[in-house]
Parts: structure tokens; C-alpha cells; sequence
């Protein structure tokens, strides 16, 4: 049997996936709120960037995975035009729906697909752009996925992931006692669920640091990866590009 972490737990690897779907399923409805609240708006400020660094230009091809409610996906719709190709994709139903939703109500009609990031159902070389926001940490093989992302990237084509990283050292008793006291408390209020914002934490724990992460990239297939930590190492975009 192969375990791996959910969160600081080890598990059978096989039930992981079942784990984190259960955690998405029951913070879905209130997830746009509790990112509001638990980064106190700063993950727009990431998602911006993000944005501003992809370069979308009108009839790109772009896939966005793990893109939950779908901030990144409207973002991308809108600059690639008519004349190109945004999909909206999630392994997690409940998220998938929140999301396409939204999208709809704010008028951005773009394919919302279910799928594993770690089998993409799609050709080799089909995308000129790809993203994944704070989805990577929960895949139970990030090598497996990442190699996946490169794949069905066009030679140049860029991905990007926005990703928790690991705090500068003066922060990270703050960063602490927020992540395991005050956050929480935050999900069991609002969402009406600490044990699911619990795992949140947890989980960005156990994702590898930024060195780490772009050496994982590298080992996918990624020619080079450029690193921007944000917010003091709260978040790292890493972009990777495909030659």
C-alpha cells in the first residue's frame, strides 16, 4: 500500500483524492467568501498578477485546471475573445457547478469540463497557455500532473501555478498561530466548518517549498521556470515555459 499526506495525515493514496473531494464539496457554496476573509482580499491581488503574467492575447488557446469558481477563467475569457479557447476545468463537481454558475450569471459562456489533472483528457500540444491557482497542493502526484500540464502544451506554450509557498522566517510564528487558531475558527464560523479550512492549512504545510516546486517543474518537462514570490513567500507564481 503507498501513502501519501492529507494534510498532516498519512493516508492510503488510493482514498486521498475521495478526502480532499469531501473537503471542496462542503466549502464550495461559501468559497469565494472565505477567500475574501481568510486573505483579506489579497488573493485578488495574486490572481491579478497571475493574469498580467500569462500575456492571454486574443485567439489563444488556455486551460485552466482546478479553476474552481473560476476567477482566473473569466479573466482569461475575455482576453483570449471569440476568436479563441478558454476551458473552465475541476475534478470537484460541486466546484465546477459554483463556478460555471458564476461565469454564466456574469455572461462569460466558456466549456466547463470535469477532469483529472493527472490524466488530462486532452490532445499533446493543444494549448498555449495553462494555469492551475491553489489546486496543485492538493493532487495527490504533483509530478504525475505537472508532467500532464506540459504535455498538452504547444512548444512555447506557458503554465502557471499559484501555489501557498513557505513564509519568510520573521513571519512564520504569525503565520502559525493564524493558519491553525484564528483560521479555523474563520471556517467554522462562516462556512460552518473548521475541519475542512483545518486541512487548508495543513495542507499548504506539506506542499514543497518554491526551490522545490521549480525543481518538480523542471523534472516535468519545463525548459524554465521563473519564480515570483508574493506577500513575503505567502504565495509563489512559478511560470514555466514549454520549448
Amino acid at each position: 500500500m503507498s501513502e501519501t499526506h492529507f494534510g498532516f495525515q498519512q493516508v492510503d493514496e488510493r482514498e486521498k483524492a475521495s478526502k480532499v473531494r469531501g473537503v471542496f464539496d462542503s466549502v464550495a457554496s461559501r468559497y469565494d467568501v472565505m477567500n475574501d476573509v481568510m486573505s483579506m482580499g489579497l488573493h485578488r491581488v495574486w490572481k491579478a498578477y497571475t493574469i498580467a503574467a500569462a500575456n492571454v492575447k486574443a485567439g489563444d488557446r488556455v486551460l485552466d485546471i482546478a479553476a474552481g469558481t473560476g476567477d482566473l477563467t473569466r479573466a482569461f475569457a475575455r482576453q483570449a475573445g471569440p476568436s479563441g479557447l478558454v476551458l473552465h476545468t475541476d475534478i470537484n463537481e460541486a466546484m465546477l457547478r459554483t463556478g460555471r454558475d458564476r461565469l454564466v450569471d456574469e455572461g462569460v459562456l466558456t466549456p466547463s469540463l470535469l477532469c483529472d489533472a493527472e490524466a488530462l483528457p486532452f490532445a499533446s500540444s493543444s494549448f498555449d497557455v495553462a494555469s492551475v491557482a491553489f489546486g496543485l497542493r492538493n493532487m495527490t502526484h504533483k509530478d504525475r500532473a505537472l508532467a500532464e500540464m506540459c504535455r498538452v502544451l504547444k512548444p512555447g506554450g506557458r503554465l502557471l501555478v499559484l501555489e501557498f509557498s513557505k513564509v519568510v522566517q520573521p513571519l512564520e510564528k504569525l503565520y502559525d498561530w493564524y493558519s491553525f487558531k484564528v483560521l479555523p475558527r474563520m471556517g467554522s464560523m462562516i462556512a460552518g466548518d473548521a475541519d475542512s479550512y483545518r486541512y487548508l492549512a495543513e495542507s499548504i504545510r506539506m506542499h514543497p517549498g518554491a526551490a522545490e516546486l521549480k525543481a518538480l517543474m523542471k523534472s516535468a518537462g519545463f525548459a524554465h521556470v521563473d519564480v515570483h514570490r508574493l506577500t513575503g513567500g505567502v504565495v509563489a507564481l512559478h511560470i514555466g515555459l514549454k520549448c
